[in-house]
């Protein structure tokens, strides 16, 4: 059997045995698996190889891309600003940033932008990886776009654009980077490993990733908005191993950290905004968060999605196992989650580096969700 290493308490020892096995069973390559419940870590696992050669084990502090977890983090950073009243989900985005009320877009809100209803899914014309790298000129384009629907109707999964959106706010309102807010506000205050591209420093203990089977985009219409979404900001997966990639500011899907990491960022939001004596939301913040903005068949994803702020909400499609209710979470590129349960005061983080397809979990995602919820009813 494969070896893994931390911290399980015994009414979880089912979970522990199903990350040992979907390790030796070749389902994960490493992984990290995080629970923590009103604020006491009662999970803390990991194990397996942090390169596909199985050269470097998955040690305790071993950081892996999480691709749109990075966007949970980036919604925190939001909800902080709007807790402080510097930013409004109802006002426009043209208040904090004129330019974007370019080509029809005088209408959409911080709102919009937070729920993925803003019509702005991704570039038209197309843009190169080297271009989302560019995050200045990228967030140019952005601000010069016409929206694809009329915001707020639907919503349409801001696959790269949702973290350019969000920090151009932050950048317009506080004067700092995205990266540097969240740096600043976020993880150094609550003492988490986790970080918007990455210093080279840090490349020596990163998880390299396995790639997920190729898209089936032949399948989609050449008209549809999700066709339109996935090939106007294309970012292969081996690219976040590349420099430019780990340099750039890419909101939406270059955050590296673990499962302890977004597990402990999480747990702001399940903890009714307080964590170790620090208050970083009130608890009305955190209510506009989790209140349901739209709820329908999301034109990117394809799937019934439900949206707050920033969050999505429970929704048979998403990821398995996970409970109606005060509940609120989102997934990463190939498999890692995160899920804030404010009814539980739980927090759940997973990170890994051998992708599945899709964006909502993987099998292995629904497993450790299942069993966790599962050891609770026991």
């Amino acid at each position: 059997m494969a070896e893994i290493h931390g911290l399980c308490k015994p009414e979880f020892d089912h979970v522990r045995r199903i990350f040992q096995e979907r390790i030796a069973q070749g389902e994960e390559l490493g992984a990290s698996l995080c629970v923590d419940i009103k604020g006491e870590t009662v999970i803390d696992l990991w194990g397996g190889h942090a390169d596909p050669a199985k050269t470097r084990p998955w040690e305790e502090d071993t950081l892996t891309v999480v691709w749109s977890c990075s966007k949970v983090v980036c919604a925190l950073a939001a909800a902080i600003l709007i807790d402080r009243g510097v930013l409004d989900p109802d006002e426009k985005v043209s208040k904090y940033w004129p330019e974007f009320a370019a080509n029809g877009k005088e209408n959409i809100t911080v709102g919009h932008v937070l729920s993925h209803t803003s019509g702005l899914p991704s570039w038209e014309p197309p843009i190169t990886f080297q271009e989302i790298c560019d995050t200045p000129k990228s967030t140019e384009k952005l601000a010069q776009q016409a929206p694809w629907w009329t915001p707020g109707q639907s919503s349409g999964y801001q696959l790269v654009t949702h973290g350019h959106l969000i920090g151009e706010l932050v950048r317009r309102t506080t004067g700092k980077s995205l990266k540097q807010f969240i740096t600043e506000e976020i993880a150094e205050p609550l003492g988490a490993d986790f970080r918007l591209g990455l210093e080279q420093k840090d490349w020596s203990r990163t998880a390299d990733i396995t790639p997920p089977p190729p898209m089936a985009l032949d399948r989609l219409s050449p008209e549809s908005v999700a066709r339109r979404a996935f090939i106007g900001a294309v970012i292969e997966a081996e690219e976040s191993m590349s420099l430019e990639f780990r340099n750039a500011e890419i909101g939406a899907s270059n955050g590296f950290g673990n499962a302890r990491s977004l597990c402990r960022i999480g747990s702001v939001i399940s903890l009714g905004g307080t964590r170790d004596g620090k208050t970083y939301l009130s608890q009305e913040t955190i209510e506009q968060m989790i209140q349901e903005r739209i709820n329908g068949q999301d034109l990117v994803l394809g799937k019934s999605l439900r949206f707050g702020l920033g969050v999505g909400l429970p929704a048979p499609e998403t990821i398995s196992g996970i409970p109606q209710g005060r509940v609120c979470f989102w997934g990463g590129w190939g498999g890692s989650t995160i899920i804030m349960d404010l009814d539980r005061q739980m927090t759940i983080g997973y990170a890994m580096n051998k992708m599945a397809s899709g964006t909502l979990g993987n099998a292995n995602t629904g497993a450790y969700v299942e069993e966790i919820y599962r050891a609770l009813d026991r």
